[in-house]
């Protein structure tokens, strides 16, 4: 019996040791960290006989072939005809394109502007399961919400791995200022990562209150308790939705740019059959383009924001399914946050959640969550603009003083929220996103959110093969994406949906140090090197290749465009090259990321922009002026004040640009005398006034 009892006794301690013990592995056991592993394709070395070989990677058609592509399907010949058309090459349409295409489709996708034109350009650029929609999981006991957080969760993962150089792993901090916080917000972030489970990287962590200012040394001390800090996913946006279209077109998927769809055609049993199409690029050079005719089994609307205007060429008595609603950003210089840590206000003072990130050396804020109409290229709302400064004011050092001068670029997106028109309630919003089909066969795929496109492209494209009994196969002889025949992708191309194993282009010779690499060989600049290669993988071989030699002693390459930003003359050339890329906007926004980090600067980089293209594209003197034009239209949207709107390219190039009415000129100190001698002369001046005075 006294066996028994001591055996009791023992009992409790042993759960207590196991359940901590295990927690501290489950906490602290190696983990084998997406986007960290080494690259699959060994980066090129010099022979023996001293030559040394750069990758040749396999070329995308040109623009011309994938348009002659296009028109060749209105032959009369079945096997010329496409099984899919896809209007809209966002982030979903992108996305549903390379689906397709790796499942063996003959595919094609247009749009009407440029990829991530619209909403996929203009996200908070993370990739995240949603700590807040997990909390309203958990306390409205929404098993829905909380099936969505764990799809998102795993959709993470596979970003790292698809794409390690367009996204990483980010530390986001949310600072507490009541003790009570603590245990409710550490159970929450546990549980986050308890989800995530093998999709995570590291487990979230309570920082004392002297850690958390040694890690974010601009947050506010008063009424700080510590912070919590987790793990989210963060990435360059339009530069993976470019790379996720160009990698569907090494896949064989027709992918055009700036061919606007302008009218749907129907067979005579009254389902869809085509599409008449009209390339936009002619007119811009005083050109009239003629509409012309494609024809398609099955057509996807991925129109994003104008989701309705397609689904009315459908069926024009249709009801209007979009709400859209704004969310701006805004950009602020780097040193406002610390460079490898975010932070997360879950409550601000309306209740909305605001994030405070570094992303391409500056720091980047927001959104607001408000009503909007469906316009273009939607301009940043002041209001919008002063309440994100106010919200992050409040947790940050009262001697840091948030300037409206610093805001460096603002922008607003149009969030695509979504009815279900065959829903009985069809006011009420859809949950995550829509797959609709309509009479006569349109699919409409909208909603969602960057971190599930992949999700939603992979449902979209199952539909369409339920719906119309699609032909796919297996991909015999897939293309050499990663430039060798040694290595072969985990993707098994057998007809399945397998683009969350299909690397997208540049991934495979990636790695952390690949831009030591391109510094020893070509000799730029050490941040433009891990520009390159994180923004373009391993092609930023290619990319360097392309720059201009510099004849200095070092940097040996790389002509910088905006002198504060590592963005170099070579990546206009590939953008033009290798990514069709044909308007100045497409390169300062969409390639490189220059109009949104800073208006002003991309507004002094324009000329030289706009040179290297015309020579790539033999822009005449006219075509110049239009693309001057645009483009500075377009940088209102992205925050440019309202002065420099009338700015010539003339004033430009010969650096008589007018600051003195500018918030910057106020901002700063620009006299060159010393503080004290200055402050002397002044109240010299002020006693000789008064003396003249009284006299």
């Amino acid at each position: 019996m006294s066996r028994l009892l001591r055996a009791k006794k023992l009992v409790a301690p042993a759960l207590v040791a196991g359940v901590a013990g295990g927690s501290l592995y489950y906490m602290y056991k190696p983990r084998n960290i997406p986007g960290y592993e080494g690259p699959v394709v060994p980066p090129p070395i010099f022979g023996a006989d001293g030559t040394f070989k750069l990758p040749r990677f396999p070329q995308v058609k040109s623009r011309d072939q994938q348009i002659a592509d296009l028109k060749k399907s209105n032959s009369g010949n079945k096997e010329d005809e496409y099984d899919v058309l896809v209007i809209g090459a966002g982030a979903t349409g992108a996305g549903v394109a390379l689906d397709a295409a790796t499942r063996g489709l003959k595919v094609a996708v247009v749009e009407r502007d440029d990829f991530s034109s619209g909403t996929s350009s203009k996200s908070t650029k993370l990739v995240h399961g949603g700590v807040r929609y997990l909390e309203k999981a958990v306390w409205n006991l929404d098993y829905a919400q909380y099936e969505l957080v764990k799809e998102a969760l795993k959709e993470r993962k596979y970003f790292l791995k698809t794409a390690p150089h367009l996204s990483s792993w980010l530390p986001i901090m949310l600072p507490l200022d009541q003790w009570w916080k603590v245990p409710y917000y550490w159970a929450g972030t546990k549980f986050y990562d308890f989800l995530a489970g093998s999709e995570g990287i590291e487990s979230s962590y309570f920082l004392t209150k002297s850690k958390a200012i040694d890690a974010f040394p601009m947050l506010k001390q008063t009424d700080l308790v510590g912070a919590l800090v987790y793990y989210d996913g963060a990435h360059n946006d339009s530069r993976m939705n470019v790379s996720i279209g160009m990698t569907a077109a090494l896949y064989g998927a027709t992918v055009v740019n700036h061919m606007e769809v302008t009218g749907l055609q129907k067979g005579e049993n009254g389902k869809l059959c085509g599409a008449t199409l009209k390339d936009l690029v002619p007119e811009r050079d005083g050109n009239e383009a003629t509409p012309f005719n494609i024809k398609a089994k099955c057509i996807i609307n991925c129109t994003g924001p104008f989701t309705d205007s397609i689904r009315k060429m459908d069926d024009q008595d249709c009801k209007e399914i979009v709400a859209p609603a704004s969310g701006v950003h805004v950009i602020l210089p780097g040193y406002y946050s610390p460079g490898k840590m975010g932070l997360i206000d879950p409550s601000t003072s309306d209740g909305r959640v605001i994030f405070f990130l570094p992303w391409q050396g500056n720091t980047i804020a927001g959104t607001t969550d408000e009503p909007a109409t469906i316009t273009k290229n939607p301009l940043p709302d002041e209001k919008s603009i002063q309440w994100i400064l106010n919200e992050i004011s409040h947790y940050l050092s009262p001697d840091i003083n948030v300037r409206r001068g610093d805001v460096l670029a603002a922008w607003s997106g149009l969030r695509p929220l979504v009815r279900d028109p065959k829903a009985k309630n069809t006011e009420s919003l859809v949950r995550n996103h829509l797959i609709d089909i309509s009479a006569s066969g349109l699919i409409t795929c909208a909603g969602g959110k960057w971190t599930t496109y992949r999700q939603m492209a992979e449902e979209c494209v199952d539909a369409a093969i339920k719906e119309f009994n699609l032909p796919v196969k297996p991909i015999a002889n897939p293309p050499l994406v990663s430039g060798t025949e040694n290595v072969e992708d985990d993707a098994v191309l057998d007809g399945s949906c397998q683009t969350h194993r299909v690397r997208l282009i540049g991934a495979h010779g990636f790695s952390r140090t690949l831009f030591i690499h391109l510094i020893q060989h070509f000799g730029v600049e050490t941040e433009v090197a891990k520009h390159l290669t994180e923004s373009y993988g391993d092609r930023a071989w290619t990319v360097a290749s392309l720059c201009k030699a510099t004849n200095k002693r070092f940097p040996a390459k790389g002509e910088r465009i905006a002198e504060l930003y590592p963005f170099v003359d070579g990546e206009i050339r590939y953008a033009v090259r290798h990514e069709y890329a044909q308007t100045a906007v497409d390169v300062l926004a969409r390639r490189t990321r220059l109009a949104f980090l800073n208006a002003q600067a991309a507004l002094e980089a324009l000329p030289k922009v706009i040179d290297i293209m015309a020579d790539e594209l033999k822009w005449d003197a006219k075509r110049k002026e239009v693309e001057w034009k645009d483009t500075v239209a377009f940088l209102e949207s992205m925050g440019l004040p309202q002065p420099m709107l009338t700015t010539t390219r003339q004033q430009v190039e010969k650096g008589k640009l007018d600051w003195s009415n500018s918030l910057e000129w106020k901002m700063y100190s620009r006299h060159d005398k010393p503080v004290d001698e200055r402050e002397r002369n002044e109240q010299a001046a002020i006693a000789e006034r008064a003396g003249t005075h009284r006299s």
